[in-house]
Order: structure tokens, then C-alpha cells, then sequence
């Protein structure tokens, strides 16, 4: 299995936290810089246009891109406190007009960063009837995610595919 982890706007993908996408299959973590490409979608999905993809994965700004690309690609995805609403920079997002099969969300009730109220809204105004969607709504969490947290939700989602 093919997994495409996207990082977020100040952060890389930690060595534990790769250790456990790697028990599902191999994971390819582009490099981004957000700041200066405001096409990062358009660029992931160049990146990727050789490789086949089966989930996508990311959190924050990365979990912004997964939204997109996931729903280009067509793949489940996974995603921790999308921005999906808010940036503190500009990205594009190029015409996509299909959705994935599968989205879990997870979302921090104490995220300072990315507000989590925005994202459910965001959410309902981006309904469709084709993706199964799951949201789940974690009180104690802010916007970083704990690695056993992590892990958690990971095993969770790969058991729905």
C-alpha cells in the first residue's frame, strides 16, 4: 500500500509517527513549502502523478492538502485538524470535481490554531452523498497530536478501508 503524508505549514512528519504508517505500507512525504508555493495542491498532484496512491494522510495544512488531494485522487483520507477554512498563507485550490470514498476527520476541541467550529462548518457546506464520512470531535485535544493519539486514529482508519 501507497501512503502520501502531507506536513504541516512548520513541521515534518516525526520518525515515530512514520513508524506507524510504515506498518501499512510505504509512505512518501513530499516536501513542501507552503510560503512560497501557493499551488502546493497542483504540486502534490504532479509529484504523484507517476505513483500510485491508495490513502492520503495529513495534518493541519497538510490535512488542507490531503482534503484536496485525496478528493483528486479519489483515495481515502485521513485528517488532523484540517485548515481547512483559515490559512496564514495563501493556497490555491484548483478545480476538483469528485470526492473519495472515505474522510476521517479528527478534530481537536481545544485547537488554538485551526478553529474546529470553522471546520464543521466548512464541512456541512461541502456535503455530498457519495463520501462516508467520519468526524471525530476529541475534547482534551489541542492542535498538535500526541504520537499514541496518532497511532490510535491511524489503526482506526485503516480498518475501515
Amino acid at each position: 500500500m501507497n501512503i502520501v503524508y502531507l506536513h504541516g505549514l512548520d513541521s515534518k512528519l516525526s520518525a515515530e509517527k512514520k513508524a506507524i504508517l510504515e506498518r501499512y505500507g510505504e509512505v512518501n512525504t513530499p516536501d513542501l513549502n507552503y510560503y512560497t508555493n501557493p499551488d502546493a495542491i497542483a504540486t502534490i498532484l504532479q509529484m504523484l502523478a507517476d505513483v500510485q496512491i491508495d490513502v492520503v494522510i495529513g495534518s493541519s495544512m497538510g490535512g488542507f492538502a490531503a482534503y484536496h488531494v485525496s478528493n483528486a485522487l479519489k483515495k481515502p483520507g485521513l485528517m488532523f485538524n484540517p485548515a481547512l477554512v483559515e490559512r496564514s498563507v495563501t493556497q490555491n485550490v484548483p478545480d476538483i470535481d469528485s470526492f473519495n470514498p472515505l474522510k476521517q476527520i479528527v478534530l481537536g476541541q481545544m485547537d488554538e490554531v485551526v478553529s474546529p467550529i470553522d471546520t464543521l462548518s466548512f464541512l456541512t457546506k461541502d456535503f455530498n452523498p457519495v463520501t462516508d464520512v467520519h468526524i471525530h470531535l476529541v475534547p482534551a485535544l489541542g492542535h498538535n497530536i500526541p504520537v499514541d493519539f496518532f497511532k490510535e486514529e491511524v489503526d482506526s482508519f485503516f480498518r475501515k478501508l
